[in-house]
């Protein structure tokens, strides 16, 4: 059973390393689940609401603060994490901090940009900051190509992976449950990966507030959602994965190295790009212009519903997640184990999801 247990990621069966991993991840799920409804309540009252249009499905207005909520069940578990094990933030604080400053900074940002509007040049350039504010910690790619070149390679590419995904999971956020979903089983799939290997601690701890947080979200954002992450969650999300994606201090030898984590988030980086071409090819910017050119309205208007698209949005993002852990070389008991995880996590929030409309409950 111990053999077991380490060839899934935990190091220590008999240590507190993988209790603290775990509470973070039931507390940032709790406090998720529990929060919203408040957080709903209030923004309904106040107005935080996105209201019908070209790119959003709704046809009423749907409270867009979900964000909020899921960043507050991060934060929260992680500083909580901090009193039940401080020798195991301790090593990792920097670079925690360094992910929540700028996720703060794009929470900020998104939520005024869903409540007034702000130009795309400027969420850009914040978009650049928080992507600065890695690479200023060690979060990057590391190129070693063998040419002069190679530091400036390697930051290009690492502001184009943060900004691209960042964006990626913020476009594909048209589709009750469906962003929100893919974040949860891309947290879960790097999360056993990163409990693999001892320098990667930094992402275990986040990864795993961030799969509670998202998945506690889930419970009140699949279709007929209640409240939905807005650009504040979307963006927050987008940058948290990208940002663990790189912290495994990967070295690019060649171009193959940026495969593994362009596979765990290759359906939003997909269906961004063929937005992005689509777009451009018709004089438009790809940032601003609304519009229901995604894969998910293309398959609704094939006549698929809402929650069977997003379920099989979420098939294909699994199995890319679990095409990423094989060519990685994940042992097969980590794959199983993620698989395992993400499959439960997404069944309970859509039987929670399905038994409170079956009940009418007001709460949903």
């Amino acid at each position: 059973m111990s053999e077991l247990l380490k060839r899934i990621g935990v190091a220590e069966p008999t240590g507190t390393g993988w209790v603290t991993v775990a509470f973070a991840f039931l507390l940032a799920l709790f406090f998720t689940w529990r929060f919203l409804p408040h957080v709903r309540r209030f923004a309904l009252k106040v107005g935080w609401a996105d209201q019908p249009n070209e790119r959003r499905l709704n046809r009423e207005p749907l409270p867009n603060a979900g964000g909020l909520a899921v960043y507050a069940g991060v934060v929260l578990a992680l500083v909580v994490a901090a009193f039940l094990r401080p020798i195991l933030v301790e090593q990792v604080l920097i670079q925690v901090l360094a992910i929540l400053l700028g996720g703060a900074w794009l929470v900020l940002v998104g939520f005024i940009d869903d409540q007034f509007g702000l130009p795309p040049l400027f969420r850009l350039f914040v978009q650049t900051l928080a992507a600065l504010l890695l690479m200023a910690v060690g979060i990057r790619f590391e190129a070693a190509f063998g040419t002069p070149l190679d530091p400036a390679l390697g930051l290009l590419l690492t502001w184009l992976w943060v900004v691209g995904i960042t964006n990626a999971l913020n476009l594909m956020d048209g589709l009750d449950g469906l962003a929100g979903g893919i974040a949860y089983i891309s947290a879960v799939s790097l999360l056993f990966v990163s409990a693999q290997f001892p320098f990667w601690a930094a992402g275990t701890l986040v990864l795993a507030a961030l799969a509670g947080a998202a998945l506690g979200f889930l419970r009140h954002n699949l279709h007929p959602s209640r409240i939905i992450l807005g650009d504040a969650g979307a963006y927050f999300l987008g940058y948290t994965l990208a940002a663990t994606a790189l912290l495994g201090n990967l070295k690019l030898t060649t171009f193959l190295g940026l495969l593994p984590p362009i596979l765990f988030l290759l359906l939003p980086i997909l269906d961004t790009t063929q937005v992005v071409v689509r777009r451009l090819l018709k004089g438009q910017n790809p940032l601003s212009t609304p519009g229901k050119d995604h894969i998910h309205h293309r398959l609704l208007a094939r006549g698929l519903s809402q929650r069977r698209v997003a379920f099989a949005l979420w098939g294909v993002a699994l199995a890319f997640n679990l095409l990423a852990m094989a060519y990685l070389g994940m042992p097969l008991e980590a794959v199983g184990a993620s698989l395992l995880a993400s499959v439960l996590g997404l069944a309970w929030v859509t039987y929670r999801r399905l038994k409170a409309l079956w009940r009418g409950e007001v709460g949903g």
